[in-house]
């Protein structure tokens, strides 16, 4: 070969490896404008997709998903409902692991002066803190503990309109020695009373509600008689009494009865209350009992008779009306 045909082929040589290299190293158009890129690159991904999706709260305000390891497939939620897609907005907040419960007013035996009537549809219940307390109040918003039983029961030495000596007989010390001087002092003014029904267990309270219920349906029956857990027979402080002949006892007639205004304007003198007087039903929840009174001692009952108010009124508590 020619000196002259070996620098030929060598100058072709360099040309093609000159065109060569620029072919692969020249950047291409459709990787500048973003165009034609495979799908599923950082580059094709939408904003914000490569951030882990937020887990939606479930109904007992656990996080969906929140147990599973990092990495793993969230599991998908599954609801009767059908999806509201008004709601697909809120969907990508991210819930907290648990909703911050809203603080509640810790519950007192004496509710807070300062504690405003609510609306009477609410079911707001609160139990009592301090049950053995003589001034406890137990009404449609504040309960009893669960099973609920006063340790001082003992037989007041009264008479009753039964012979028995079962439980309703019974009541609290201090308020079985109230009654057995009430009563003497009802004897000295000629009006001679009789016991009814004193204490009351929960669960004898929840066989005659549900008894009541079934007679005269819940909606009446709840107009005067307590929900088991909210009566004040169950406190052991409160009793229905009656003429010594047992007439009228715990009925309407009761009202206007010797028996029944000698209470009206007697009871307080020995620290017992009209616990459910007349025209106070929205108050109270209940309709006019003159025959049940409720020992809360000397002075509070003097208030109260004195303003002609109810409990729920002297604690400026919440009023109820269901």
């Amino acid at each position: 070969m020619s000196r002259t045909a070996k620098i030929i082929i060598v100058f072709i040589i360099v040309i093609a490896v000159g065109w060569g290299i620029g072919k692969y190293t020249a950047p291409s158009a459709s990787q500048e404008d973003g165009t034609n890129i495979s799908a599923g690159t950082d580059l094709g991904a939408g904003p914000g997709t490569d951030a882990e999706p937020s887990a939606l709260p479930s109904p007992d305000g656990q996080a969906e998903g929140s147990g599973n390891a990092a990495g793993a497939e969230p599991t998908p939620v599954v609801t009767d409902e059908p999806a509201d897609p008004a709601n697909n907005a809120a969907e990508t907040a991210t819930p907290t692991d648990k909703p911050v419960p809203t603080d509640k007013p810790a519950p007192t035996d004496k509710p807070a002066p300062t504690a405003k009537p609510a609306d009477s549809d609410s079911d707001a219940e609160m139990t009592a803190a301090e049950p053995e307390s003589i001034t406890v109040m137990v009404n449609k918003q504040y309960k009893l503990p669960d099973k609920y039983k006063p340790a001082d029961l003992v037989y007041p030495d009264v008479p009753f309109i039964f012979s028995e000596k079962i439980e309703k007989r019974m009541m609290r010390r201090e308020a079985a020695g109230a009654l057995e001087d009430m009563f003497a002092g009802a004897k000295k003014d000629g009006v001679y009373l009789a016991g009814v029904s004193g204490y009351r267990s929960e669960a004898t309270q929840t066989r005659l509600f549900n008894n009541y219920v079934a007679r005269d349906g819940e909606e009446k029956a709840r107009t005067y008689s307590a929900v088991p857990g909210h009566s004040e027979h169950q406190t052991g402080l409160a009793i229905d009494l009656s003429g010594s002949d047992g007439k009228c006892a715990a009925e309407s007639c009761f009202a206007g009865t010797k028996e029944a205004n000698w209470l009206a304007d007697h009871a307080a003198e020995y620290g017992f209350i009209i616990r459910f007087p007349e025209g106070k039903q929205a108050i109270t929840g209940y309709i006019y009992e003159p025959w049940h009174v409720r020992y809360v001692g000397k002075e509070i009952a003097a208030s109260i008779a004195e303003r002609g108010i109810t409990l729920e009124e002297y604690y400026d508590a919440v009023p109820v009306s269901k």
